[in-house]
Formats: structure tokens, C-alpha cells, sequence
């Protein structure tokens, strides 16, 4: 009688043991916990494919070949961003990746207009044997002027305009109001031009200061610059 009772208890206990076994692997949901999912952004972090090595790289072609002066910092840029430039394959031979215009190897010249009026032209010719990118709008700056023409946003290009050798490109500038309505008239004698770089607001490299007539250039508050354009009637009809 004595041992039967031992039996039931020893098998009792069992029971007991085997029961907090299993609580302990699971729970409390009747499930076994494995453990937090991972959100969906962590998940497709984990399973994202291996960058292929041969691949193109994103991005621009980086800073241009400046050896001249010193470049001068950009305005800040409004209004829609230009694309980062890369090489269109045109000019400088073979495989040669394009760099951006600047004063070290572009002429740049400046030519006051009858028509449109109150208007200047700036050309910029490509002297040098790799094709560049004329990026955003040039930067002016007649003599000690302590501020920085807008640009016209109505004449933002498509693409960036890009130069083989030899080729040039253009942008047109509002110099004064032709009903006399901008403030501060003056005559610069000295104009400043800077090169903006693949990104907003950045340095392009080498500035260039093409000559003026002897006169100088009238100009006032309303000066205004055009982007730079692949067409020399597109940076006049503004």
C-alpha cells in the first residue's frame, strides 16, 4: 500500500517537472518565442544585392583642371537643381572623361547689346582639348560689388550645357531697367566672372575678368543673369 502511494507521487511529480519544462519554451501564447520580426526596412537592409563592382559610378565627374586664379564661391542657386554633369563623349580623344569650364580653359568674352536693351552677352569658348560642362549660372561681379545678381529661373536649361573644343556657350545679363525703375546705378569697370561646380553654391575653379569697352558698363539694381545656355539666341530671347 505504502509503495503504490510512492509511485503516484513520484509520477506526479514527473508530470510537474515536464509541465514547467514546457512553459519555459514557450511564451505564454501556447507559442515558442523566436524572437522579434524585423521591421521592413531592417529586412530590406539584410537582403539588399552586392553593389556590382564593374557598375557605373553615381554622382558627377568631381572638380575640373583649374591651374589659373583663384576660384570665387557661387550664389546660392533657387529653383530647380541642374542635373551633375557627366561626359557626353564629345572631344578630347579617346576615353578622356570631361571636366568643367572655368577660366583656365575657356576665353571668355563680354559684348554690350543694342538689342535686347540694356542687355550683355557672355561667351565662353572652350580652348582646351577635353570637353566641359558649363554648370548652373555664371557669378558676376563688377569691381567691389558686395552682392550677387539672382538668376533668371524662367531660363533654366534642360541639360547641362556642354562644351566639345572649340564650342562655345552663352549667357545673357540684364545690366538696368529699362524704365529706370532699379535703384543704385552705377559704372563697373572691372567684371568678375565665377564658375559654379557640379553642386549649388560650390567652386568651379579658375575665375575669369574678360575686358570691358573703355566706357564700362552701366548697371543697377535690376541686374540679372541668365543659366547658361547652349544656344546664343536662347541667352538673348529672355
Amino acid at each position: 500500500m505504502r509503495t503504490a502511494r510512492r509511485v503516484r507521487l513520484l509520477a506526479a511529480a514527473g508530470t510537474a517537472v515536464a509541465a514547467l519544462a514546457l512553459t519555459a519554451c514557450q511564451n505564454g501564447t501556447g507559442t515558442r518565442d523566436e524572437g522579434a520580426s524585423l521591421p521592413p526596412s531592417a529586412a530590406t537592409a539584410s537582403t539588399a544585392s552586392t553593389p556590382d563592382p564593374s557598375g557605373t559610378p553615381g554622382g558627377g565627374t568631381g572638380t575640373g583642371t583649374a591651374t589659373g586664379g583663384g576660384g570665387s564661391s557661387a550664389a546660392p542657386v533657387s529653383g530647380t537643381a541642374t542635373k551633375t554633369p557627366k561626359s557626353n563623349g564629345n572631344g578630347g580623344g579617346s576615353g578622356s572623361a570631361a571636366v568643367l569650364c572655368n577660366g583656365s580653359n575657356t576665353a571668355v568674352t563680354v559684348q554690350p547689346l543694342s538689342r535686347p536693351l540694356n542687355h550683355m552677352l557672355i561667351t565662353v569658348r572652350n580652348t582646351g582639348t577635353r570637353t566641359c560642362h558649363l554648370t548652373y549660372y555664371p557669378v558676376l561681379r563688377f569691381d567691389e560689388m558686395q552682392w550677387v545678381p539672382r538668376p533668371a529661373e524662367e531660363t533654366h536649361p534642360q541639360a547641362v550645357t556642354t562644351l566639345a573644343p572649340g564650342e562655345s556657350g552663352y549667357a545673357g545679363v540684364l545690366l538696368s531697367a529699362a524704365d529706370g525703375s532699379g535703384d543704385g546705378g552705377t559704372t563697373g569697370r572691372r567684371l568678375t566672372v565665377a564658375f559654379q561646380g557640379t553642386t549649388p553654391n560650390s567652386d568651379g575653379g579658375a575665375s575669369a575678368t574678360p575686358s570691358l569697352p573703355a566706357k564700362g558698363m552701366y548697371y543697377d539694381s535690376s541686374l540679372q543673369v541668365t543659366y547658361w545656355q547652349q544656344d546664343r539666341g536662347d541667352a538673348l530671347d529672355w
